[in-house]
């Protein structure tokens, strides 16, 4: 008859709950410079669109200066509207 037990083939993955938390409080940045690529680059995706709040942990406050710093430089053409693997 049917065994009791459950067998898988790879073993359950647990999750565990990263905390997130704001990088501008934690660090006190109180300005986001429009021209520093590379840090507004850890707050897109691959294709270029702008991470939410919900992955990322920014806080509402901070979120709004991050997003109007990538379109600024979105505008300068420091950063790309859109691209394939900017990663």
């Amino acid at each position: 008859m049917a065994d009791k037990n459950i067998r898988y083939l790879a073993p359950v993955a647990v999750d565990t709950k990263k905390d997130k938390y704001c990088r501008f409080l934690k660090h006190k940045i109180k300005y986001v410079d429009y021209k520093d690529a590379e840090f507004l680059k850890q707050f897109l995706n691959e294709q270029g669109k702008i991470l939410p709040r919900r992955l990322t942990g920014t806080s509402l406050k901070y979120q709004r200066k991050v997003s109007s710093a990538v379109k600024r430089a979105r505008h300068l053409a420091i950063l790309p509207y859109v691209t394939d693997l900017m990663k």
